[in-house]
């Protein structure tokens, strides 16, 4: 299998997001947990998009796991790698943005790379390196209040500058209009200066196609789903993939009891969970609870067994903004980060033994720890529930067939979770 090309992605459901893009461009997509094992048996394809969970871990640890999947990646034949981080660029003032990019740049040989978050269709643009949430700057977003990484700054190159040992450019929105060879002599321009990566404009789709023709002459692009859309295009231009990658990715209907999870606190995924109290039973942990030591998964568990046989449940332990800042500041947050990730794994890990084999899990940090439980070690990709959001058939897992959603907490339109299990047959 020689690979067209090669992705790393910081978190899952991001990694799902972007396999779900370049599907529907035209490439026939694994999505892989982790760096996959020797025995992993995987279907021909075009691209790899390898999952990790480095977001927000140690910087050290995030590099050493990226450095180590670039180098399957590059085994298997693919001459270009996109790291993929998310749409909104979470990520500290120590990263983990620019030091894995410092060291994937390092070993590609690039002498500069092309970052960009921008991804239209889910209404993120750049535009003089600030990154916009749809009408409105980063920093003014929902994002600000983000529970791991708030983001208060919507200037890409003073963001990643704060990160990267390299110096940061930037290649504006008039620049990238005028096509690829302006992009070409402007990146050039940066590279004598001595800047090593340069944050691109793009408020429409057509600025991500220059952008992915230009990067495929670099052996590394950093940024969202929206740059792998402009490299699956390149690609399929230039005579690779095909019309029906998501072919015949779901083949027979998985069937059996279906559940969802929800652990973001975003305010969509919160609006969702309301919507979902019309449709299914709805069970509302206490983070407290759960952090302090008192068993909430062996609770929810009891209660999905009543409820199991009788139709799709909803479990969360999302919370506003303020309950979230009140939680941390009693318990501190990585500590409650962690148990709350924990015990929605267990909750996952019981529902499968109670025949689950259909399930929908919202928030990037909740979807990590349940499938790393689950020990799925891949994915084909199928039919999009929504922007970013595919249906996913696990490959390899060891209590055979199985269907997921991965969901961002952004992502997904107000009746979200009836939507996704109404694809999941």
């Amino acid at each position: 299998m020689k690979l067209a090309l090669g992705c790393i992605a910081d978190d899952y459901t991001g990694a799902a997001d972007l396999a779900n893009t370049l599907t529907r461009a035209g490439l026939r997509t694994v999505q892989t947990i982790g760096v996959p094992a020797d025995e992993l048996k995987l279907p021909e394809v075009d691209a790899v998009v390898v999952s990790l969970k480095s977001r927000s871990i140690e910087a050290g640890l995030a590099v050493s796991r990226s450095q180590a999947a670039d180098k399957w990646l590059r085994g298997r034949g693919a001459d270009h790698v996109l790291f993929k981080v998310c749409s909104t660029f979470d990520s500290t003032d120590v990263g983990n943005i620019g030091p894995v990019m410092d060291a994937l740049r390092g070993s590609s040989g690039d002498a500069i790379v092309l970052v960009t978050p921008a991804f239209p269709e889910t209404g993120r643009t750049v535009y003089q390196g600030n990154l916009f949430v749809g009408a409105v700057p980063l920093n003014e977003s929902p994002l600000k209040d983000h529970p791991l990484n708030p983001m208060h700054d919507s200037n890409l190159v003073r963001v990643l500058a704060r990160q990267s040992k390299t110096k940061i450019g930037l290649v504006d929105l008039a620049t990238v209009v005028r096509g690829p060879e302006a992009v070409r002599a402007r990146l050039a321009n940066l590279s004598e200066e001595g800047i090593g990566a340069a944050i691109i404009d793009a408020v429409f789709d057509r600025d991500l196609e220059t952008i992915g023709e230009v990067s495929l002459n670099h052996r590394l692009s950093v940024g969202a789903s929206g740059i792998g859309l402009g490299l699956a295009r390149a690609l399929v231009t230039a005579g690779g993939g095909r019309k029906d990658a998501a072919g015949k990715t779901m083949e027979a209907p998985v069937g059996g009891p279906a559940a969802c999870l929800a652990g973001s606190c975003s305010q969509v995924t919160l609006q969702q969970i309301a919507n979902a109290e019309e449709m299914m039973a709805v069970l509302h942990l206490d983070p407290d609870r759960i952090i302090t030591g008192q068993d909430e998964a062996r609770r929810a568990l009891a209660w999905a067994a009543q409820r199991i046989t009788e139709g799709p449940i909803l479990i969360a332990s999302s919370a506003t903004p303020d309950q979230v800042a009140a939680l941390q500041s009693r318990h501190g947050r990585d500590a409650a980060g962690h148990a709350i990730e924990q015990a929605m794994a267990d909750i996952a890990e019981g529902l499968v033994r109670l025949g689950v084999r259909r399930l929908v899990v919202a928030g990037g940090e909740t979807s990590g720890a349940v499938v790393d439980r689950l020990g799925i070690p891949g994915f084909l990709v199928g039919a999009e529930i929504a922007a970013g959001v595919p249906v996913l058939r696990a490959v390899g897992a060891k209590e055979g067939e199985m269907s997921l959603a991965l969901k961002s907490g952004n992502f997904g339109g107000p009746r979200f979770f009836s939507d996704a299990l109404d694809l999941m047959h």
